[in-house]
């Protein structure tokens, strides 16, 4: 387990971002900012950074004078979000499994680990795990740009995630999908990989279209 203490403000951000991911802040509701404070332990001073860095990342929208609301999800916002992950992401995919030095390779592991950890008893870490095995298999490409493109749209995608995972069987649809593509990445096979995030990418948006009113 790493010793590194993270700064308040992205602790905050993080807990903030779960409660959102997860559902538990509602979408039809403003977010009650000395409730919520609260039960952080913070003052709503930190609370509010994060919540106005949380507007930035496009999980919530401010009302004037109605405060924060979680952003509802939306067909046409799953659409430009994965299909922008499929524009940038397989290339940087490929070019991760290339250059990957055996740290990378066992960070990316250590990853996949740890999502099928969360899959199994900690369903409310399912969306941030699938995150970090994405970003574990982008990371070594070390291009600069790419990586940051596909953390945003990672952050924007985990509500997505969270929902197209509900249905069951899919988790272990998810499972077979990233330890294949996984198995590819290793073998530095950077074609492959990318291939194949991509087709687990597109066949996440199918189902996000049936689960979603268009």
């Amino acid at each position: 387990m790493s010793s590194v203490v993270r700064p308040l403000s992205e602790q905050i951000f993080e807990q903030v971002r779960e409660r959102i991911v997860t559902g538990r802040l509602p979408v039809e509701q403003a977010i009650r900012q000395d409730a919520l404070a609260t039960e952080l332990g913070v003052s709503k001073i930190p609370l509010r950074e994060a919540l106005a860095r949380l507007e930035q990342e496009g999980l919530l929208v401010a009302h004037a004078n109605r405060g924060f609301f979680v952003r509802a999800l939306s067909a046409a916002e799953a659409e430009d979000i994965f299909a922008l992950r499929l524009s940038i992401e397989p290339q940087g995919v490929a070019a991760a499994a290339v250059a990957a030095t055996a740290a990378d390779q066992t960070a990316a592991v250590r990853a996949l680990a740890e999502l099928d950890g969360a899959a199994a008893d900690r369903l409310h870490e399912v969306a941030a795990c699938n995150h970090a095995f994405h970003m574990a298999l982008v990371r070594p490409s070390r291009r600069l740009v790419t990586i940051q493109l596909v953390e945003r749209l990672q952050i924007m995608s985990q509500r997505y995630v969270q929902k197209h995972l509900e249905p069951a069987g899919r988790e272990d649809r998810a499972h077979l999908e990233h330890a294949t593509i996984l198995d590819a990445w290793l073998s530095r096979d950077g074609e492959r990989a990318g291939a194949l995030v991509g087709a687990h990418i597109a066949a996440t948006l199918e189902d996000l279209r049936r689960q979603i009113a268009l």
